[in-house]
């Protein structure tokens, strides 16, 4: 597969055995103090992709003990529980949401750092889907049968911690990108708690990567320019 796939090629897809679809939705709102969020779990059984399972950012596919929302969980225990979405060694996996495709970026993420790279997220997610007038389904499918096992791989260099941002932000090596929108990163709204940014970092808000007349990525050499010319550079995104 593409890393991005359209909705076309996943509806000739779609009863595939081995194609596992995920939808990985979650909403935030602004709340009194900051942003709240909220799974996608009661959107998904009212309409989704047929066959489409739900994974819960907020639950399964997240550290819920952590103090810090959408941790990661330790890696067998992310396996599992793409092992009880259906997700093994053989399969495909497509990753959608209906929020900008920011949540199926990070599932598509998590399962790279578990060693595993044969997913693709749907270019437009849900909104394309629906646009297009492609069929949905009602009711909560997010169990699967086992039908194999995960094998973890862990690419510990896919995540940094603390210690290495900080001598990220005077080595002069290191690209630090921070995701969020324009307001945020410049501090004229904190829904953080702290307004700002991380010293030396860049902004490259990933709500400018899509199109917003049609919720699909934009093309490659409209956004190009907005990160390092080496590819071989070190790349810190928050």
């Amino acid at each position: 597969m593409d890393l991005l796939v359209t909705s076309e090629w996943l509806a000739g897809e779609l009863g595939g055995g081995d194609l596992v679809v995920i939808d990985a939705t979650v909403y935030l709102t602004m709340g009194p103090n900051g942003y709240e969020s909220e799974s996608g779990r009661a959107a998904f059984v009212e309409a989704h992709i047929p066959g489409a399972r739900f994974g819960d950012l907020t639950g399964d596919l997240c550290d819920v003990d952590s103090h810090n929302r959408f941790a990661l969980p330790a890696p067998d225990d992310l396996a599992a529980a793409f092992e009880r979405l259906g997700v093994n060694d053989g399969s495909r996996v497509v990753l959608y949401d209906d929020n900008g495709s920011m949540w199926a970026a990070r599932v598509w993420f998590m399962l790279r750092w578990l060693g595993f790279d044969n997913a693709a997220i749907l270019d437009g997610g849900m909104r394309a889907w629906r646009d297009e007038g492609r069929p949905t389904e009602a009711g909560d499918t997010d169990g699967a049968d086992s039908t194999g096992s995960l094998t973890v791989s862990l690419r510990p260099r896919l995540v940094a911690d603390k210690d290495e941002v900080m001598t990220a932000m005077a080595d002069g090596a290191t690209c630090l990108i921070d995701a969020l929108p324009a307001p945020v990163f410049a501090g004229e709204v904190a829904p953080y708690g702290r307004p700002g940014h991380i010293p030396s970092a860049i902004n490259v808000s990933a709500a400018g990567l899509i199109d917003q007349d049609t919720g699909r990525f934009r093309p490659l050499n409209d956004v190009r320019h907005h990160f390092p010319e080496r590819h071989e550079a070190r790349v810190v995104a928050y």
